[in-house]
C-alpha cells in the first residue's frame, strides 16, 4: 500500500519487534546536522518570526537520527527466538521516496559495520549478506541507531522550510547526503492495545502545531535533557552536548519516553503499561521525511477503563479532544480504501503500516513463554 505522506524506513518483522535489551545507540557529533552560513541566518530569522507570533514556542533539544544498522534475521538471540519468518535481511520498502534512499545508499560506505557494531541492512532491496558477529548472538543486540543532536528551532527552519527541496539538493552537492542539512528529529509513537483487544487513537486538537483535528497515536519525542537529568546533570537545553550522555541511558529514554507520552496524553498509569516493543521507524513526508520510532505497547486495562481515565484528563489533555477505539482486526485491515484512513495523521499511518507488517503480539507471546519457563 502506497501513501505519499508516509513510508517505512526500517522494520523489525523478522523478530516481531525488538525489546529494549536488543537495541543500542551510537552517539556522535558526526551525526549532527551539517551547517551552512546562509541557512543558519534563515533559520534564525524564521524562528524569530514564529516566536513573535507564538511566544509559547520552546526550543528544546532533540535527538537526530542519522543512520542505523540492522542485523539479519539469522542473528536473533536464542533468548528471544521470535523470528517466525524465513531467514532474510529486513529491507526498505521498494516504493520508497528519496528520503528513504538517503538513509541507505547515500550512507552505505560510512555505515559498513565493524567488528563491534551491527550489520547494515541492505539498501533498497539489494541482496547483501552481512557477516556474522558472535558477540551479537550472546548479547541479543539487533539494532544500532546512530544519533546526533538537533533542536526544535532547526526542525522548523529546515524540515518545514519552503526551500526543503533546495536544501536536499545542496546537501547532496556539498555533503553527498540530501538529508545533511535537515534537522530530522527522532519522534516516538505507540500502537497502544487495551486488554480487550482495542487499539487507542486520539483526535488531535485544532490548536496543535501539526495535523490538527486528525486521529493520531500517543507520541512525542525522547528528550536529551531527561537523559542528562537521569545522569545527575543539571543543564540548560542550549548547553546539552553528546558528550554529556551515555548510550544505554539514551536507549532507556527512547523506550520509556513512549510510555510517558501515553501517561500524559491518555492518562494511563505507567504501572498499567507493558514493556514497549519497537516495531521500526517510519518517515513523515509532510515534514520532509521526519523519522519516528514506532512501538507496540500492551495495556492491562479495558477500553472502558481507558476511556474513563482519558476523560479525567492527563498532563497533556489539551493536545487532544476525543478518544477513539479500533479493534486489532480493524487495524490489521486498514488501507487507503478504508474511510478512517483519511482521518489518520501521518504518524498514525506509519505506525499502522509497521503494526501490520511486524505483528508485534508475537513478541509479547514470547515474553510470556519465557517468563513461564523461568
Amino acid at each position: 500500500m502506497m501513501d505519499s505522506e508516509v513510508s517505512v524506513l526500517l522494520h523489525c518483522a523478522a523478530w516481531s519487534g525488538l525489546l529494549e535489551s536488543q537495541v543500542q545507540v551510537e552517539l556522535s557529533e558526526r551525526f549532527n546536522r551539517q551547517t551552512d552560513p546562509a541557512l543558519e541566518r534563515e533559520i534564525d530569522k524564521t524562528w524569530t518570526e514564529r516566536v513573535s507570533k507564538e511566544p509559547w514556542l520552546f526550543n528544546g533539544s532533540k535527538f537526530r537520527l542519522h543512520s542505523f544498522c540492522l542485523a539479519s534475521s539469522t542473528s536473533a538471540s536464542p533468548k528471544h527466538p521470535s523470528c517466525t519468518c524465513p531467514p532474510q535481511i529486513p529491507v526498505f520498502d521498494r516504493g520508497e521516496n528519496q528520503e528513504v534512499k538517503s538513509y541507505g545508499r547515500k550512507r552505505l560506505e560510512e555505515n559498513i559495520c565493524t567488528s563491534n557494531s551491527l550489520h547494515h541492512s541492505a539498501p533498497n532491496g539489494l541482496d547483501e549478506t552481512p557477516a556474522e558477529n558472535a558477540d551479537e548472538h550472546e548479547t541479543g543486540l539487533l539494532l544500532t541507531l546512530r544519533l546526533g543532536l538537533t533542536c526544535y528551532k532547526d526542525y522548523l527552519g529546515t524540515n518545514w522550510s519552503c526551500r526543503v527541496a533546495e536544501l536536499r539538493q545542496l546537501g547532496e552537492a556539498e555533503f553527498g547526503d540530501p538529508l545533511a542539512l535537515l534537522a530530522q528529529p527522532l519522534g516516538v509513537g505507540a500502537v497502544l492495545c487495551t486488554d480487550d483487544g482495542q487499539v487507542v487513537l486520539i483526535r488531535r486538537s485544532q490548536k496543535v502545531a501539526e495535523a490538527g483535528g486528525l486521529l493520531d497515536i500517543p507520541g512525542g519525542h525522547p528528550e536529551p535533557k531527561v537523559v542528562c537529568e537521569c545522569l545527575g546533570q543539571t543543564v540548560r537545553e542550549e548547553q546539552i552536548s553528546v558528550g554529556m550522555m551515555k548510550p544505554r541511558a539514551v536507549v532507556s529514554e527512547l523506550f520509556s519516553s513512549v510510555c510517558a507520552e501515553i501517561r500524559d496524553e491518555v492518562n494511563i498509569p505507567l504501572g498499567s503499561l507493558g514493556q514497549p516493543v519497537l516495531m521500526g521507524v517510519a518517515l513523515n513526508h509532510t515534514s520532509a521525511g521526519r523519522p519516528s520510532a514506532e512501538f507496540y505497547v500492551r495495556c492491562s486495562l479495558t477500553c472502558d477503563e481507558v476511556r474513563k481515565l482519558y476523560w479525567k484528563g492527563g498532563a497533556e489533555a489539551n493536545e487532544s479532544t476525543d478518544i477513539v477505539f479500533l479493534s486489532r482486526a480493524e487495524v490489521m485491515q486498514l488501507d487507503r480504501s478504508s474511510p478512517v484512513w483519511s482521518e489518520l495523521c501521518p504518524s498514525a499511518k506509519g505506525a499502522v503500516l509497521l503494526y501490520q507488517k511486524v505483528k508485534p503480539e508475537q513478541q509479547q507471546n514470547n515474553q510470556l513463554i519465557g517468563s513461564g519457563d523461568g
